[in-house]
């Protein structure tokens, strides 16, 4: 049987989540997100973040939780801007556009978006009233690329959007790989600070489903439930997504699930470094993207599943591994085995 480095979320849920959900089973809570267990996973989060003021939604999953988000913050003549490989440009079957909303894509190496990407998209839609509006920016934080904000960087892209009377919408389905990235200075507090809108993703990081949509900008909580409601995503028995979040919450799981993904990433990485293997970005988080010969990839592929990424030339390929949080030494290792024996 193959291993999978092909997504994060191949394996069910960490025990602790599926403890919780069998020891709680017959319990009866109340229906919709008023249960006891949604409550606290909400106060929970508000406490990581220091901020009272910030609105929780708990929703199942990520493309779902951009869709609600975007639809509900834009009027029907503005649109988003976005860097390229943005996930609600390439993964999410045009969600953001059949809601009547543009995606503004802007090419950059590394996936991330900097103040001096924007200014041309802005000066670009100034013909008023004839273009669509530029009003949101979303980022992702572990990007698409694997790459990672800093402190600074957020901070500077922040300040624009204020200064620019934009929003800002950190889409967080890896936000804990990012934030344990080994070259992070980011805290979870700073980015509730820095945003208007993010989410804590709870799929690709031990839960079986589920995505908490913190609104930090209190102009933006009015009716956000109606729009839960709405596009379908509100649960009756909201207790399946507040269990789990409270359990991830609980002793920083949440955080230590994502930074074992991140060091198990790291040890085939540098194995490949070693070996003289070239990334298609510089990536800390448990997305790593080397540059191999198509022959290794054949190679590599009778024993793991992985996606061939980007090809380079007629010799080689980009391929995208990903490591879980439930990703083992023993995998690793022999990935790393091959690559050393093969190179």
């Amino acid at each position: 049987m193959k291993f999978s480095f092909k997504n994060d979320y191949s394996e069910g849920c960490h025990p602790n989540i599926l403890q919780a959900l069998l020891h709680t089973n017959f319990e009866q809570q109340a229906g919709y997100g008023e249960d006891e267990y949604s409550l606290q996973a909400k106060k929970l989060i508000k406490e990581k973040i220091k901020n009272p003021n910030s609105e929780v939604y708990l929703v199942s999953g990520g493309t779902q939780a951009n869709l609600i988000v975007i639809s509900a913050i834009l009027r029907p003549y503005q649109c988003v801007i976005s860097a390229a490989p943005g996930h609600i440009l390439n993964n999410e079957t045009g969600a953001i556009e059949a809601t009547g909303h543009k995606v503004l894509s802007i090419e950059t190496a590394d996936g991330k978006l900097r103040p001096e990407d924007i200014v041309p998209v802005l000066e670009n839609h100034s013909n008023i009233p004839h273009q669509v509006m530029p009003k949101l920016v979303y980022i992702s934080n572990s990007t698409e690329l694997g790459t990672v904000y800093l402190a600074k960087e957020l901070e500077e892209l922040s300040n624009f959007c204020r200064e620019k009377g934009l929003y800002l919408f950190m889409d967080g389905a890896r936000l804990g790989h990012g934030l344990t990235s080994e070259i992070s200075d980011l805290s979870l507090e700073k980015v509730a600070e820095l945003t208007d809108v993010f989410y804590l993703g709870g799929t690709k990081n031990g839960a079986l489903i589920g995505e908490a949509i913190v609104i930090n900008n209190q102009d933006l909580q009015q009716d956000f439930a109606f729009n839960i409601k709405q596009k379908g995503a509100l649960l009756a028995k909201g207790r399946l997504l507040g269990i789990q979040f409270m359990e991830l919450m609980r002793d920083d799981l949440y955080f230590d699930l994502a930074k074992h993904a991140n060091i198990q990433a790291m040890k085939i990485k540098n194995a490949m470094k070693e070996r003289g293997v070239q990334f298609l970005a510089d990536t800390y988080t448990n997305q790593i993207f080397p540059i191999i010969s198509n022959g290794l990839i054949k190679i590599l592929s009778e024993k793991f599943e992985f996606f061939v990424w980007k090809k380079i030339n007629d010799e080689s390929s980009a391929i995208r591994l990903i490591t879980s949080w439930n990703t083992g030494d023993e995998p690793v290792q022999r990935f790393i085995e091959i690559i050393e024996r093969e190179l």
